[in-house]
């Protein structure tokens, strides 16, 4: 009995661990649509859409039918006198007489119901929702976009941080390798002492290459975890690797895509700022009209010399007003006069921003398909060099190992290799990161 209780809580024990330490594994469209998802300017986004959507009904029920109650009690604690002449109640003439009106307590009950008739701050206002949920839209369209390009350069700079960390790994143990040879040679009478120190100038230069990268690999898997939403520390596993990711990244064909600036989502938020222009000089045009409001109110007094308002003999006196409110603008001094053509001023520097916008967008565009075809032959050069590279450091260790090449040669052909390696890898990271820009300018998804 005492095992199988052992037994129960070690099982209980490992499932919690694993439940603790669930671990995330992503391939880089799924960190995308997580990331869509859960990544916390994505949710504010989803919210702002919401917000849109209630500021939209709280501006139409602005101009709907408003219901409003009050209650008011006051208690004279020393009632106002009035002075009447005292010939009114057959005194003398000349004289007055102090009266008090009123019993010192009262309570009155009031409902209010109130209708805006016209009003065309109001008309314009309900317009306008229309323009504002557009910019909604299009800013959580945008936002997610902008996710996007966000994962999409973590992702890449996790790969290459853990490429790095394996390049570097195995260009320490070959120089290891080489250390430990070239001292026993040393020791032997063999060598010189001035290889020793060449291969261990190198070999610390690596190792501390090495520290750097392993931290950054640490940082870059951080950053994507905020980049997704994911706790900071969270495990997670990527299954992409990073030459296939950039293969199946390349794709010149991309650049034949027709492009319309139309669905472009830069252009339609500058779309949505003439929209907001052109509503804020209509709105300023609308305060030259006048505006009409009904209402009409019922309400309930009553009046007592002591708090007794809810007894069954307390006696109530009913009152209603139906009115109507018109108010005429006349004369400002040219106020909105000032007003309106500022607006239309500004209305008009928002349409040439438009058109900037869109030579703008065309010329980003222009320059993205540059990039990615630079990006693209960067990579294939960089492989090319990479072979050569090796080549030429292993035919150097060869001429070394046969006294053929300093040792001198031999760093030289070996730093040439580690930089070209280096390159190669961060070729690989543009291909990728500036196919993703390209695809935002078109509106487009690999």
């Amino acid at each position: 009995m005492r095992n199988q209780l052992v037994i129960l809580i070690t099982v209980l024990g490992l499932n919690l661990g694993y439940s603790q330490e669930q671990t995330y594994t992503f391939t880089l469209e799924e960190a995308i649509q997580f990331a869509l998802e859960n990544n916390y300017a994505a949710i504010n986004a989803n919210r702002d859409i919401i917000d849109a959507q209630k500021q939209k009904w709280e501006t139409i029920a602005g101009g709907l039918p408003q219901i409003n109650g009050s209650v008011g009690y006051q208690n004279q604690l020393k009632q106002p006198v009035t002075l009447l002449p005292a010939e009114l109640v057959g005194g003398a003439a000349g004289e007055f007489i102090p009266v008090v009106f009123s019993q010192p307590q009262s309570m009155t009950a009031t409902a209010t119901l109130t209708q805006q008739i016209f009003d065309g701050s109001y008309i314009v206002g309900v317009q306008a929702t229309k323009a504002f949920l557009s910019y909604s839209a299009n800013n959580k369209e945008k936002t997610e976009l902008d996710v996007r390009q966000q994962v999409v350069e973590a992702y890449g700079n996790v790969l290459l941080a853990e490429e790095s960390v394996a390049i570097l790994e195995k260009n320490k143990a070959n120089l290891e390798k080489n250390l430990y040879e070239t001292s026993k040679l040393y020791e032997n009478g063999l060598g010189d002492e001035e290889s020793v120190d060449q291969l261990q100038i190198t070999l610390s230069s690596i190792e501390n290459q090495l520290q750097n990268a392993l931290r950054l690999k640490d940082i870059t898997l951080q950053m994507l975890n905020v980049s997704m939403g994911l706790d900071l520390n969270a495990p997670t596993q990527l299954t992409e690797n990073l030459e296939d990711l950039t293969v199946s990244k390349m794709d010149l064909g991309i650049q034949d895509t027709a492009f319309n600036i139309s669905e472009n989502v830069d252009y339609k938020l500058a779309e949505n700022l003439n929209e907001q222009r052109y509503y804020e000089w209509k709105l300023a045009r609308s305060r030259a009209l006048p505006t009409l409001n009904a209402f009409v109110n019922y309400g309930s007094s009553a009046y007592s010399e002591s708090f007794d308002f809810f007894s069954g003999d307390q006696e109530w006196f009913d009152s209603s007003i139906l009115g109507f409110d018109l108010n005429i603008p006349i004369f400002s001094s040219l106020k909105r006069s000032a007003s309106t053509q500022r607006a239309k001023i500004a209305l008009e520097k928002a349409k040439t921003q438009l058109t900037e916008a869109e030579q703008q967008i065309r010329l980003q565009l222009e320059n993205a398909k540059n990039n990615y075809t630079l990006a693209i032959n960067n990579y294939e050069t960089a492989k090319q060099n990479l072979l050569l590279s090796e080549r030429i450091e292993n035919k150097n260790q060869i001429k070394y190992k046969e006294g053929l090449a300093t040792s001198f040669e031999l760093r030289q052909a070996q730093t040439q290799l580690y930089t070209t390696q280096q390159e190669f890898l961060q070729s690989m990271v543009e291909v990728i990161n500036k196919k993703t820009e390209l695809e935002i300018i078109l509106n487009t998804k690999s």
